[in-house]
């Protein structure tokens, strides 16, 4: 049976300011383009969900690759996940460092590894083992966030949960269906800014920010990890999907489920095992574009 496919990016559930918006716009459009183009030529949901997140850790727009925020350290730590629907393998990394792409590392560590997920300077000895290359951490750092980073270090009552309420840029992910009716779902981040060395959230963990399961669907989560991270975000958005077969009522369950029970904030995006799309957030903003077959094509914000 050939199935009708379908794909979704975000570019981050902030408080993305109006200047913002076009870049954001862009950046998402960018990405659906690289990701369709797998899909189109009749490649897998995993290639096409690896092509677009790809494309946007390239754009200093998003806090993802170049254009990540910085920690309370001067450094830039990079986290990134991966899961296949049809199988439920999935790769993880981390607090990376000088890493342009750190999603094809979390593809290696899927398909070349016994593990699901590995940190720090273990995920980057596994990388230079695998042929990756590594750059300077200036090839990763914009000038606004060296300014940001010093306008943060200075503010003692600075409170991450800030950035999803009065700050731009967020998190980048992709979610896809292919013609052979299988899921896949990728994520790359920089974090927040300031954070401690060593703070991971959600987006490189399996349930929390990012899932997949050709029997449910895929979702994959943005905002503020900690929160996200309690509710296993893109877990409970696919469970919901088993109870409505609805990928909008789901994700809009899911965002009730983090605002409820932890006072979070941040989005969703999914696709059901039908290649129904959905999203929901209750943060001012999220950035995402979506293409269903042919005929439908959205960005918004």
């Amino acid at each position: 049976m050939i199935h009708t496919p379908a794909l979704i990016v975000h570019g981050g559930a902030w408080d993305i300011l109006d200047e913002a918006v076009e870049d954001h716009k862009r950046g998402c459009s960018n990405a659906v383009a690289a990701g369709w183009r797998v899909l189109a030529a009749g490649g897998s949901a995993l290639d096409a969900v690896t092509a677009a997140v790809v494309v946007m850790e390239d754009d200093p727009t998003f806090d993802a690759g170049r254009g990540s925020f910085l920690n309370a350290d001067a450094e830039v730590e990079l986290d990134a996940s991966i899961m296949r629907g049809s199988d439920l393998k999935a790769g993880a990394v981390a607090a990376v460092r000088r890493l342009r792409h750190p999603i094809q590392l979390a593809r290696l560590v899927m398909e070349g590894s016994e593990h699901v997920l590995l940190v720090g300077r273990g995920a980057e000895k596994f990388a230079s083992s695998r042929g990756i290359k590594f750059c300077r951490t200036r090839d990763l750092l914009v000038g606004r966030e060296l300014q940001r980073y010093q306008a943060l270090r200075s503010r003692k009552d600075f409170h991450v949960r800030e950035v999803f309420e009065k700050q731009p840029r967020g998190t980048v992910g992709a979610v896809a269906f292919d013609n052979s009716g299988s899921l896949a779902a990728a994520t790359s981040t920089g974090g927040t800014p300031q954070k401690m060395p060593g703070r991971v959230g959600d987006s490189p963990i399996i349930g929390a920010g990012t899932f997949a399961d050709n029997e449910s669907g895929a979702a994959l989560s943005t905002g503020w990890g900690e929160s996200i991270l309690r509710v296993l975000l893109a877990k409970t958005a696919c469970d919901f999907l088993k109870e409505h077969n609805d990928a909008n009522r789901a994700a809009k369950e899911a965002i009730q489920v983090l605002e409820k029970r932890v006072a979070g904030k941040g989005g969703v995006i999914l696709i059901d095992r039908f290649g129904g799309v959905g999203l929901a957030f209750n943060t001012p903003r999220m950035a995402y574009a979506l293409r269903q077959g042919e005929k439908i094509f959205k960005i918004g914000i």
